[in-house]
This record gives structure tokens, sequence and C-alpha cells, in this order.
């Protein structure tokens, strides 16, 4: 199996998107840079009329659960980040305080799709989201729902202070 096969084609009204204001997770566990090589590939979307996030994924043999199938962790992870891109993206800084996936199929390796995330409601600090994973034909193989909490002002500020001094220990 390549380690980088082609993503699907996103559709023509998709708008390249990085959702996270400091710029592409380089680290992230789902669509950082060493997990796109064995793990999942992830390129996330938009379209200008709507404030859903796409996402082309791409499921790879680290993400192996059972025999030449996709570990159910793997698919809740792109899920859990797609729901919280979708915050971000949607000018709420938030991280995640509970995500229910079902599983409708599984997906064997190798297995490339897309993924979609929306706001269905904000409460306060509350967030809460839908998201979904399917094929190309829209065949849902997980959904997922979440609560993501925004972060305080504070939160925000001690984040910054850590990116920073991760990026001034780098030689």
């Amino acid at each position: 199996m390549s380690p980088a096969p082609p993503l699907p084609c996103p559709e023509a009204d998709w708008e390249p998107v990085d959702p996270f204001p400091e710029g592409p997770a380089t680290r992230s566990f789902v669509s950082g840079r060493a997990a796109a090589l064995e793990r999942t590939r992830v390129v996330y979307y938009r379209r200008a009329s709507s404030d859903h996030l796409y996402a082309c994924v791409w499921f790879g043999p680290a993400a192996e659960g059972p025999p030449e199938a996709v570990h159910g962790g793997a698919t809740a992870a792109v899920l859990d980040e797609a729901m919280g891109a979708a915050c971000w993206m949607n000018r709420h800084p938030v991280v995640a305080a509970r995500i229910t996936i079902n599983y409708r199929h599984m997906m064997p390796l190798g297995f490339s799709g897309r993924a979609e995330a929306w706001i269905d409601r904000v409460e306060r600090r509350k967030v809460f989201l839908t998201s979904r994973l399917t094929d190309e034909a829209g065949k849902v193989y997980a959904e997922g729902e979440g609560l993501f909490i925004t972060l305080t002002p504070e939160q925000m500020r001690a984040s910054a202070r850590a990116r920073e001094a991760r990026r001034a220990a780098l030689p």
C-alpha cells in the first residue's frame, strides 16, 4: 500500500482553509506531517456560503485496528479534530469536552473519504457539533456528536505562552 495516495478531489466550490489560527498543525496527531506518512492525511476546506468544515481524508497502514481495517480510534480522532476545526474556523477557540462516535460500517485500510463538521448551537461557552465521515458516493461510515468548551482569555494566553516557549526551544 502506498503511504501517500492521492486524496479524493474536493468539490468545485470548496476552498482550502487552515482552520487553526497558528497555521498548519505540523505536530497534530491527525493532520500533522508525521501522521500523513502512514496514519492519516487530512486536508481541510470550506464553502464560502457555509459555516461547515469539509475535509478530504485518507487512512493509511498505521491506522490499522482489526486486520486490514481502520481502527475506531483513528476514525474518532479525525472526527474530533474536524469538529474542533469547525469551531476554530468559525471563531470559537475550543477544546473537546465530550465526543460520541457512532460507527456505521468498517473502513478498509487505504480508505479515502470525506469528513464534514458543523456547529449545531452555541450556549454561552458550550459549542455543540455534529460530524460525519463518508465515502465519495455519500455512504456514511461514522457519525459524531461533540460538546466543545470555549477557552477563556487566560487559557488562550497560557496556550500562546506555551507555544512561544516551545518555539524558542527549537534549534
